[in-house]
């Protein structure tokens, strides 16, 4: 297989089923910006090596499952509506991200402030990844009228708050400071 086709050289991309778009399409930065953060938690895995807790292997194995389900949601977004696709998200998979997050926030203090993006270095970068999945959000909502899968929006909505208790978690973990917003500055 090769890399490039040179078939985008002119602005466009193909969608799932071959119809082309121009890659400022609405769909094509909706699938772009879950790839995107794909991405970003890969880079916070990265973080992760080399140090350690108890539930880590746990924890990682999780988000790969999550990076996969993530790749197949961007995958329903590229896919025309009427279209089949060819994973489908479920509801079982918005329950498996509900269950990460109430296990990970029993082992967390309590909020009692908003709290920055800080810490250790995966837990930064898992913040990174929870704004994007927002943004992914946010776009696939533009979509609404033309997706396959009405779970995607759930999913992302749901996937931005897992990431927000996987950085709290991973911080927790491994002793990174969580800095409290300060309201008076």
């Amino acid at each position: 297989m090769r890399i490039y086709t040179r078939s985008g050289d002119k602005g466009t991309t193909s969608l799932i089923y071959g119809s082309r778009v121009p890659k400022n399409d609405v769909r094509v930065e909706a699938y772009g910006t879950c790839d995107e953060a794909n991405s970003m938690i890969g880079l916070a895995l990265s973080h992760l090596e080399g140090v350690a807790w108890s539930d880590k292997d746990a924890f990682v194995e999780r988000m790969h499952k999550i990076q996969t389900i993530l790749f197949h949601v961007g995958a329903e977004l590229a896919t025309p509506k009427g279209k089949d696709v060819m994973w489908q998200l479920k509801d079982e998979h918005i329950q498996e991200l509900e269950d990460s997050i109430d296990t990970w926030d029993k082992e967390l203090p309590p909020l009692k402030n908003f709290v920055l993006p800080s810490g250790h270095q995966a837990s930064a970068s898992l913040h990174v990844a929870r704004t994007v999945a927002r943004r992914a959000e946010r776009t696939a909502v533009a979509l609404e009228d033309e997706l396959s899968n009405p779970l995607v929006v759930s999913y992302l909505n749901r996937l931005s708050d897992l990431l927000f208790v996987a950085a709290r978690y991973v911080n927790h973990e491994l002793k990174g400071e969580e800095r409290p917003l300060h309201p008076d500055v």
